[in-house]
């Protein structure tokens, strides 16, 4: 069951509708993006897949590119903001490293959002927001090598590899999933890309 079902579903019957909030309408964006991509966000089978009428969405955004906004930036939320602070429980930097790498990709696994961003990033919106999450995870990742005691350079030139071999696999996760190891092995190989990349020059 997608979030944005959840939350009607929580919400309960007739009183759903007013207990619906901007951010479960970006959720269903969220889900509806992942789905079909940008085209997929539409008021109507949005106010349907919600329990609810258009009214709702106008009591809570201008227009349809307010949503898509609202939906992005929930994306950072939980696609970046509540995934560091998950990890940062970890002590150790490589420990945090590995549980980053795995954490992103079961996500992207089970989700085709990131890969439907990705594939939209010619609209600007969407350019903006994979720009700044790029950015922000970069950052991140280039501050866990900088803690093993890489310089900044190098640092930042493992973020990057680390980034990148983030990116590949999700996108084989989801366009060629057989060429992928599974199962204890796919767990060595994630562990393998954090060994390499953590060990020193």
């Amino acid at each position: 069951m997608d979030m944005a079902r959840q939350r009607a579903r929580e919400a309960g019957g007739g009183s759903a509708r007013q207990r619906l909030t901007a951010r479960d309408w970006a959720d269903a964006a969220l889900t509806a993006i992942g789905e079909g991509g940008l085209a997929a966000v539409a008021v109507e089978p949005l106010a349907a897949r919600l329990g609810t009428t258009k009214g709702s969405f106008y009591w809570h955004f201008a227009n349809r590119e307010a949503l898509i906004e609202a939906a992005l930036e929930r994306w950072e939320e939980i696609g970046t903001e509540a995934v560091i602070t998950e990890v940062e429980v970890e002590p150790d930097p490589v420990g945090r490293l590995r549980r980053l790498l795995r954490r992103a990709s079961d996500g992207a696994a089970e989700d085709p959002l990131e890969v439907s961003l990705l594939a939209t990033a010619g609209q600007p919106r969407v350019a903006a927001a994979l720009a700044r999450v790029t950015e922000r995870r970069i950052d991140y990742v280039a501050s866990l090598f900088a803690e093993l005691g890489f310089t900044e350079d190098e640092a930042r030139r493992r973020a990057l590899l680390a980034y990148t071999a983030y990116l590949g696999h999700t996108q084989l996760g989801h366009a060629v999933p057989q060429s992928l190891p599974a199962g204890a092995a796919r767990e060595r190989y994630l562990d393998g890309v954090i060994d390499t990349l953590a060990r020193p020059a």
